[in-house]
């Protein structure tokens, strides 16, 4: 582990990029908002959009592409040969929560629900008792999609009265069809009163919706806690506190002359069940737009090999600070700390894609940033999650490192980071994109 200070005064991140976080997470409560977010801080930097149904030139600046929950952007240097090989920071855009069904409209006893599915590994009992809004996309029947947010009270999931469950402190039990299905009124249920208070909400015709996208979400603000407000609280750090610093030291690296590396942030959505979609990390997509950006500066299929044999990856996520109420459930000589710097995950079982080289690399890049890290690997007797590392890594025979901050309260509606740890993460990413 690094013993320098938390933030060396040459670094170009600090507080307000927590700030700025904070902000960012309020301002993306789905994946295609995350998207819209990421896609106008890269034009605000002087990126421009390029649609993959168009033909790309070779140009250098810096470009992205999006779709609908996923963004791939890249800056390349004046003069960079086609064979120049690429620095990713690889991310995701969803996390767990509840999404709503294709036929919403539901209720009992004289209420009016709205009928959802979990998606992803999420803390059912997180989303109880919670006031919900709701967000995501509408799909026209032109093709044209419609991001909507209600940001405000909209749904409830009211837990039974302890009056009734005696039970409910001994180990609360929750059926995920029959207890999880949010209110949002009284009275008769009609089919479409969803979709029209939507429409409205995004200003269409409720004839003109064609699909949705929509999902619930925690509407209380992020927060700083703690008596030193050391702490952070809020909603869908995993894993847009990746996506957050990865897009602010994307724009922070494309200033820099001389980059050896194309620098390169990937944004994922689906990442929370498998990454099985076309936006998902076992998508084409990566790959795709590294081939073309090669293609487009006169490249070749050997200049292709050339750029993959020299690219890293490193895929940035959550991991889990050690919990003072739990220790036991942590390797007993692997204990992250929150404001203890960003962790390297490891797994010899390849959950995490990190191997010793790849340790070289981040412990490398920390080093110039003078940012401390930490190590993280699961205790023997607990299942290790995964990542989009290991996915990246195989399907495009990269060499990739899993990183990330060190969050207590993962997949809960509200989770909790120190408030440095952002910062130090953003420092890293800089200096690894920077080679």
């Amino acid at each position: 582990m690094s013993s320098a200070a938390s933030r060396p005064a040459s670094a170009p991140f600090g507080p307000g990029h927590t700030d700025d976080l904070m902000a960012f997470l309020a301002a993306s409560p789905s994946p295609y908002h995350a998207v819209a977010n990421t896609a106008d801080r890269l034009e605000k930097a002087g990126f421009r959009r390029v649609e993959e149904t168009a033909a790309w030139d070779g140009t250098s600046g810096g470009k992205f592409v999006t779709r609908g929950g996923a963004i791939i952007a890249w800056y390349v240097p004046e003069g960079a040969a086609p064979h120049t090989p690429y620095r990713i920071v690889g991310a995701h855009t969803d996390s767990p929560n509840l999404r709503v069904k294709p036929r919403p409209d539901m209720g009992s006893q004289g209420w009016r629900q709205v009928a959802v599915e979990i998606y992803g590994g999420t803390l059912l009992n997180t989303w109880l008792d919670r006031d919900l809004g709701l967000a995501g996309r509408l799909t026209l029947r032109d093709g044209s999609h419609r991001l909507v947010s209600v940001d405000r009270p909209l749904l409830r999931v009211p837990q039974l009265a302890i009056h009734l469950d005696r039970s409910a402190n001994d180990g609360l039990k929750l059926d995920r069809q029959r207890h999880m299905q949010p209110v949002w009124g009284t009275g008769e249920v009609h089919e479409g009163d969803l979709v029209e208070f939507v429409a409205g909400e995004a200003g269409v015709d409720a004839e003109d919706v064609a699909g949705w996208d929509l999902m619930v979400h925690a509407v209380d603000a992020p927060a700083y806690l703690g008596r030193d407000r050391e702490l952070v609280a809020g909603p869908r750090m995993d894993n847009l506190i990746s996506v957050h610093a990865g897009v602010a030291a994307l724009v922070e690296a494309a200033g820099r002359e001389d980059l050896p590396y194309i620098p390169v942030l990937a944004a994922f959505d689906h990442e929370e069940n498998g990454s099985e979609a076309d936006t998902g990390a076992q998508g084409p997509l990566l790959g795709t737009v590294l081939e073309r950006s090669v293609y487009a500066r006169g490249g070749t299929y050997e200049d292709r090999a050339r750029a993959f044999a020299g690219t890293v990856c490193l895929s940035s996520d959550t991991g889990h600070a050690v919990h003072p109420n739990y220790a036991e459930r942590h390797d007993p000589t692997h204990h992250p700390r929150v404001n203890g710097g960003p962790i390297l995950k490891v797994n010899v079982n390849q959950r995490y894609a990190t191997d010793g080289t790849g340790r070289a690399l981040f412990a490398a890049a920390c080093e110039k940033a003078g940012v401390p890290w930490q190590s993280f690997v699961s205790n023997n007797d607990m299942p290790c999650g995964t990542t989009i590392g290991p996915i990246t890594a195989a399907r495009h025979g990269i060499t990739t490192v899993d990183i990330g901050v060190a969050i207590l309260s993962m997949h809960s509606a509200r989770e909790l980071c120190g408030a440095e740890d952002p910062y130090l993460l953003a420092n890293a990413l800089v200096a690894f994109l920077e080679g």
